[in-house]
């Protein structure tokens, strides 16, 4: 379908810690608007979006925000009480998709194969481990592998972890902890309702991480992933699934960890994401193009959903 011209407001940049990504995802979405003949107006989120864009006046906003408070449901409740339209999940999808806790609350019931873990406060790291090593120590409430650190017998963290050592527990107050899941990355991206594909992430980082994600010549994406049928089959099933359950519209992102030793039962969702990046690095649009759709016509299916 080709969408008649439309005013559309990019929203980007912010204040979280993805502000760059973020920047990078709304002007290549912009540009990709503008070829497709819509009116396109960039606002740079600050403490005035409100007035910015009740000057605007678009038909439609495409959030391309990442992390907090473009994806946890603080703009989206801004933007539902404006009486905008907008791209991307709703307020209650947003808040419990950027909690890892909520996200299991909801999903780990409904069957969805998750990492067992709990919630620890950071100070309590420094007296002794909450999990047996190795383990993942990550934010509650941030996206893109942002303060992930995975602690590990005899690495570089300590025994137990040094209050002076840098890590996730210097910058948040509570912190999910995890067993770490040996094996493979893979991710799925969902558009609308289906699974586009599963990509195997390959770093000679050890971890998908955030600098991983983002920095060309890091990560190796291997798209469709070298995997069983079975796994690949289960993967989208999972993602799609967990899109569903979570109400998320527009598009999504799951993050998975395999253990190719173990099969099925090895796969584990560790994320949603209901805001993926949209850079030449991002793989929702791979998975896209891999899917016969090309990056203007993704953004522009992003938008007719929210319509």
């Amino acid at each position: 379908m080709t969408l008649s011209p439309l005013h559309i407001a990019v929203l980007m940049g912010g204040w979280s810690a993805e502000r760059e990504v973020s920047l990078t995802s709304g002007r290549d979405v912009a540009k990709a608007l503008e070829s497709r003949g819509h009116r396109v107006t960039r606002i740079d989120m600050g403490r005035d979006v409100a007035e910015r864009l009740a000057e605007a006046k678009p038909d439609v906003v495409f959030n391309a925000l990442h992390g907090t408070p473009g994806e946890d449901g603080t703009v989206q409740g801004l933007m539902d009480l404006m009486g905008l339209k907008y791209t991307h999940s709703g307020l209650e999808t947003s808040v419990v998709a950027i909690d890892k806790e909520l996200t299991k609350m909801v999903l780990v019931p409904a069957g969805i194969r998750m990492p067992k873990g709990r919630i620890v406060a950071s100070e309590s790291v420094f007296e002794g481990d909450p999990l047996p090593r190795p383990y993942v120590l990550k934010p509650v409430n941030e996206g893109s592998s942002v303060g992930v650190a995975i602690v590990t017998e005899g690495g570089n963290h300590g025994d137990p972890i040094g209050r002076d050592t840098e890590g996730p527990w210097r910058h948040f107050s509570r912190l999910l902890a995890e067993p770490f899941i040996k094996g493979r990355e893979l991710t799925v991206a969902v558009l609308g309702e289906e699974a586009l594909a599963v990509t195997e992430l390959q770093t000679s980082r050890g971890f998908y991480d955030y600098d991983a994600k983002y920095t060309d010549g890091l990560t190796l994406h291997i798209c469709p992933a070298e995997v069983p049928e079975e796994i690949a089959a289960e993967a989208m099933r999972m993602a799609l699934e967990a899109h569903r359950l979570l109400g998320c519209k527009g598009c999504s992102r799951a993050d998975f960890r395999w253990d190719d030793e173990a099969g099925v039962e090895g796969l584990y969702l560790l994320e949603v994401n209901t805001q993926p990046g949209m850079t030449p690095l991002s793989l929702v649009p791979e998975q896209a193009k891999y899917r016969g759709i090309d990056y203007a016509g993704l953004v522009e299916r992003i938008v007719e959903a929210a319509l």
